[in-house]
C-alpha cells in the first residue's frame, strides 16, 4: 500500500501569529490531523510531516503527494513561488481586502497583495472556516466556490462550566473584576466595532471587560488600522469611572475559561468576521452571547443567542439588557449555548480537512 505524505506548513505556530487566532487553528488542526490518522483505519497509509518554510521546499519536495498551508496573509509573500505538486491553502478571512477603505496598505501592499493572489488562484483547492468566508473569497478573487470549503473551528475542553467558586472568586480578586460585566476577547481593529460597544456599555452603565494584549499596548502609531484602539485608550484615560471599562491585557490560557464563567454575558459587536471563536468559547462556558446579525455571527450562534443590529447602539443596549435584567432569559440562552457549542469539535474538523485532502491524493 502506497504511503501517501503530507506536509503541513506549522510556521503560524512559530512565528507572531503563535498566540493568535491562526497559530491556534495550526497547532489544533494538526494535533487533530495526527490522532485522527494513527486512529482511523481509513487513514493507515497517510503521513503527516511538519514544515516550517513558507516559500519552496529543497529538491526532496517532490516526496510529498500535497503540501497544505494553514495560514494566507494577503501582505506577506506566503506562498510557494511555483506549485510543483497538489497544494491546499486555508484563507481565514479577507476582511483587509474586503473593507479596503479602512484598512489601507499603499504601494507595496497592494503589489504584494497582487502577487498573493495570483498565487492563491493557482492553489488546486482553498479551506476557510465558514461559508460566510467562502463566498468573500469567491467575490474578492473570483475563485470557484466548488472548490472552497468551509470547516469552522473549536473551542478548548478547558472552556466550560465552573462549579469551584473558590476558584472564580480567585480570578475576580486577580484581574479586580466587577460583580455583573460585559465581556469582550479580542483584537481592536475596525471589524471589530468597539467603539459602539464601550459608548452602548458606558449609556446603560454596565462595566465592560475587554480582554486582550492589543488594548494595552504602548506607544501605538498613528495610522488608519490603529484608529480605534488610539480611541479606546483615550477614553479608557479620560473615564471618570475607574470601575466602568477594564483593559485587563493578556490574560493566560489557564485563565480565560474563567472570565467567560464570571461574565453577565459575552458580546462579539463586529461588523465582519472570518469565524468568531470566543462565540464557541463563551458558549461551551456557559456564558449567554449577544452578537451582531453581520458577517458570519449568524451562521456560528444558529440564533443560540440575542442578535443586534452592529450600526445601532440602540439594538445593542437593548441585546445587552436583556440578559442583564432579565435572568430566567439569561438561564434560557445559556442551556441553549451548551447544546450549540457542542456542534463544534476538532475531531469533526479534521475529518472535514482529510475530505479535502481525499479529493486531490
Amino acid at each position: 500500500m502506497k504511503i501517501k505524505k503530507i506536509a503541513i506548513d506549522i510556521s503560524p505556530t512559530q512565528d507572531g501569529n503563535a498566540l493568535r487566532g491562526v497559530g491556534y487553528y495550526t497547532s489544533n488542526l494538526v494535533s487533530a490531523l495526527q490522532s485522527e490518522v494513527k486512529t482511523n483505519p481509513k487513514y493507515k497509509n497517510y503521513q503527516i510531516d511538519l514544515i516550517t518554510t513558507i516559500d519552496d521546499l529543497p529538491a526532496g519536495r517532490q516526496v510529498y503527494d500535497l503540501i497544505h498551508y494553514p495560514y494566507f496573509d494577503p501582505f506577506k509573500l506566503t506562498l510557494p513561488k511555483t506549485n510543483k505538486i497538489p497544494t491546499i491553502v486555508t484563507v481565514h478571512d479577507l476582511i483587509p481586502r474586503q473593507f479596503k477603505k479602512h484598512f489601507p496598505v499603499g504601494l507595496k501592499g497592494e503589489i504584494k497583495w497582487q502577487l498573493q493572489k495570483y498565487k492563491l488562484k493557482k492553489v488546486n483547492k482553498i479551506i476557510t472556516v465558514s461559508n460566510y468566508s467562502k463566498f468573500i473569497i469567491n467575490d474578492l478573487i473570483n475563485y470557484p466556490q466548488q472548490n472552497i470549503f468551509a470547516t469552522h473551528l473549536a473551542a478548548d475542553k478547558s472552556f466550560k462550566p465552573c462549579t469551584d467558586k473558590t476558584k472564580l472568586i480567585e480570578i475576580q480578586k486577580k484581574y479586580k473584576l466587577p460583580k455583573k460585566f460585559v465581556l469582550f476577547v479580542g483584537d481592536i481593529n475596525w471589524n471589530k466595532n468597539i467603539p459602539n460597544l464601550v459608548k452602548a456599555c458606558l449609556k446603560l452603565k454596565y462595566p465592560l471587560v475587554i480582554v486582550g494584549s492589543a488594548a494595552t499596548k504602548k506607544d501605538v502609531p498613528n495610522h488608519p488600522w490603529t484608529k480605534d484602539l488610539r480611541w479606546l485608550q483615550s477614553i479608557y484615560d479620560q473615564r471618570s469611572n475607574i470601575n466602568d471599562l477594564i483593559l485587563t491585557g493578556f490574560v493566560p490560557d489557564e485563565d480565560l475559561p474563567y472570565f467567560y464563567n464570571l461574565a453577565t454575558s459575552y458580546c462579539q459587536p463586529s461588523f465582519a468576521e472570518g469565524f468568531g471563536l470566543p462565540l464557541i468559547q463563551a458558549m461551551q462556558s456557559g456564558c449567554p452571547v449577544v452578537y451582531s446579525q453581520d458577517s458570519c455571527l449568524p451562521e456560528i450562534m444558529d440564533n443560540n443567542g440575542l442578535s443586534f443590529n452592529p450600526h445601532s447602539l440602540k439594538s445593542i443596549q437593548k441585546a445587552l439588557s436583556e440578559f442583564w435584567t432579565k435572568e430566567e432569559t439569561r438561564q434560557k440562552y445559556i442551556k441553549l449555548g451548551l447544546i450549540r457549542a457542542k456542534q463544534f469539535n476538532w475531531k469533526f474538523t479534521a475529518k472535514q480537512t482529510l475530505a479535502v485532502y481525499d479529493l486531490l491524493l
